[in-house]
């Protein structure tokens, strides 16, 4: 008879020596990989940083407080801002990102760059895609002529009642700034039936960079686009809009430009506003 499976020697075993070779390995390997780690710590720091204060630590006060940050926010422009002052609303919700939670909003910078071609196209009818907590909304409706109208539009309600009250307290009245609560795939082939909007002669798409081009293609397939209409896009360098910018580009019915600036609070992470002007149809 053979040995006995027990008793046979080294079954079942590492031998000796590939132990100590593996325990030696690990640490090994940690080590080598560390200045790599340390490297991509330091170059990406600000992604990081942004990544923990959006995702990680904004999803922590959500659960404690019970609250979005959109309404912590607002609970803090009731606090600290002048009611009916439009320009003091937005510098206390600058003031909140900086100093407390960051909040995803356009900020300062691209804040002056918005105004100011608003002011200079003097447009009749604006539309926003994108409400969010209402910021870039005041900044427009700062910036309109007499007589202008705005049109937003937020697709999740719970953030557009924060809007809303964040608009009516700058004192900006329904006839002036209309809150559309939808996504913008199904508002905008309704724009011209139920909302009155023959034309838009500036468009902020301030939603989702993916939905850029889509939206886009569908306010050019309802004939909502007049030619020399303005339309900006924020956000198309982080996190990117490059199918919008590529189609911007080569369909030969816009004149582009990009507006480079930082993200808001975050201004080593570069990002850009694009600039486009509709020649029509073609």
């Amino acid at each position: 008879m053979g040995t006995p499976w027990r008793k046979r020697k080294g079954i079942g075993k590492c031998p000796a020596p590939w132990r100590t070779q593996v325990g030696t390995m690990s640490p090994a390997i940690a080590l080598a990989f560390l200045p790599l780690v340390v490297t991509l710590l330091v170059r990406y720091r600000h992604y990081f940083r942004l990544l923990v204060g959006t995702v990680l630590l904004r999803s922590l006060r959500d659960c404690l407080s019970g609250l979005r940050i959109e309404e912590r926010a607002f609970s803090y422009v009731l606090t600290h801002a002048l009611p009916g002052d439009p320009g003091h609303i937005l510098t206390t919700l600058d003031h909140w990102s900086s100093h407390y939670e960051y909040l995803s909003h356009m900020g300062p910078v691209k804040g002056q760059i918005l105004m100011r071609l608003v002011e200079e196209k003097a447009p009749a009818c604006v539309l926003e895609l994108g409400t969010y907590c209402g910021y870039s909304t005041l900044l427009i409706a700062q910036a309109l002529p007499p007589g202008g109208r705005l049109l937003t539009v937020e697709r999740d309600p719970r953030t557009a009642t924060v809007a809303e009250k964040l608009i009516r307290l700058a004192g900006f009245d329904e006839h002036m700034v209309e809150l559309i609560v939808g996504s913008s795939e199904e508002v905008i082939p309704c724009l011209r039936t139920q909302y009155q909007l023959s034309r838009a002669d500036l468009v902020l798409l301030i939603h989702r960079p993916r939905c850029y081009l889509r939206d886009l293609q569908l306010l050019e397939a309802h004939a909502l686009l007049p030619a020399g209409a303005t339309v900006l896009a924020d956000h198309v360098l982080f996190p990117g809009a490059p199918r919008f910018l590529q189609y911007a580009k080569s369909c030969g019915r816009y004149r582009c430009r990009l507006h480079h600036t930082g993200l808001p609070d975050f201004p080593a992470i570069k990002d850009g506003i694009a600039q486009l002007t509709y020649a029509g149809p073609g």
